[in-house]
Formats: structure tokens, sequence, C-alpha cells
């Protein structure tokens, strides 16, 4: 594998690109990591992802691969050697995409709903974002990770949330953990591989870069 030339085009805080970057930790494939400035997107990101122009990109042997849930099913495919993450099993393979379906369409909005809205809005949000973390506990019944006794897909596709729930609790006042303690100690289990505790930033980080945003969005 010395050969292969991969690069991945990410932002530091996208918990999108922290799927990425797990998935190529726990397949031990080195990569060229290049941080982009969304206000000033570079030539390689906009020639790369012309349709979406968004982060992240993984780029291999030249070849463009975009959308993270794509991405991470490709890294799964092309590097089938080591620390599978979808099952074999075709049926359990399409219940992990559904999960994974279930995590893009749902947790990111409505984490962005808690810290960028107040009032009913929030509360609304709020309500909602417990509920499918709930769906989520239910989905992951007694298992050590949604993979089973190994980090698989889905665990990969929803643990980068985890680095911005500090942020949700802190402004939309409530406790995760409280609500959600299985889900709470699932993803603690997660943070001792190195894969995903040297991938995901640190909570007060992401919530300092919140705060930033809202000052930026002019949300008090």
């Amino acid at each position: 594998m010395a050969d292969e030339d991969v690069v991945l085009l990410d932002f530091w805080p996208s918990p999108f690109g922290m799927r990425v970057r797990i998935a190529l930790a726990e397949k031990e494939i080195k990569y060229e990591y290049k941080e982009e400035d969304l206000r000033n997107k570079s030539d390689l990101l906009l020639k790369m992802n012309p349709i979406h122009k968004k982060i992240p990109v993984l780029i291999h042997n030249g070849k463009p691969v975009c959308e993270s849930l794509v991405q991470v099913q490709y890294i799964d495919e092309i590097w089938p050697h080591k620390s599978p993450l979808l099952p074999t099993d075709p049926y359990q393979r399409a219940i992990a995409r559904f999960w994974g379906d279930f995590v893009d369409k749902k947790i990111y909005d409505l984490g962005r709903k808690i810290w960028s809205t107040k009032g009913e809005e929030q509360e609304a949000a709020k309500k909602e974002f417990i509920e499918c973390l709930k769906l989520l506990e239910g989905e992951l019944g007694n298992k050590a990770y949604f993979g089973g006794e190994n980090l698989g897909y889905v665990d990969v596709v929803l643990v980068p949330f985890y680095s911005w729930f500090y942020a949700y609790e802190k402004c939309g006042n409530f406790s995760i953990e409280t609500e959600c303690p299985k889900l709470i100690a699932w993803a603690k289990r997660c943070m001792e591989k190195d894969s995903v505790s040297k991938s995901l930033p640190d909570q007060d980080k992401i919530y300092d870069y919140v705060l930033h945003l809202k000052k930026v969005f002019g949300i008090e």
C-alpha cells in the first residue's frame, strides 16, 4: 500500500470530516490532511467537489470521493484488510446504512437548531433531538457498539457528534447524559479507542467555536 496517495480536505470542527478521519485511522491508512478555510475555499476543493463545493473531500490517487457516508463506505471497500466497518451479511449492511442515513438526516440539523435558536423553536429541537438519541439507544441495545463487539459503520457515523454534545447542552441548558445514559456510556467507550479520541476535537474547543458562530450570526 506504499504507493497509495490519500488526501483529506477537511475543516477541524466538521463532524462529517471526523467520520472520515476515524475510518482512515481504523484502517491505519496514512494520509495528508489539508485544512480548508470555508470562507475562502481552495481551488483544489472547488475542483475536486464542483457540485457541492463542501468538505470533506477524500482524494484517493488523484480521484475525489465526496459526501462523508459515501467516503466511509468507500474506505471500507478499498481497504477491507483491517477493521471492517460494514457487516458482511447483506441485511445487516442494509440496517447499518439505514441508521447511518437516520443520523445524517437528523442529528446535525437538530443540533444546529439547539445552538442557533431560542424559545419554543429551541425547545422543540431539544425534544426531537432527545427522541432521536433514544431511538439510537434502542438500536444500540446492550451491545458494546452499534457494530456489535467492534466499532462499526454506525459508530463511525454517529460518534463525531459527541464532540458537539457539550455545546448543545450549554446552549440548550439540558443534560444529554440524564436523558440518554447508555448512549453517553457508548460514546465514552468509543473515546477509549485512539482512532476516535485522536480524530475528535476537544468539546470545549467546539463550544468556543459555537460561541464564535453565534457572534458571527448575531445570535444572542
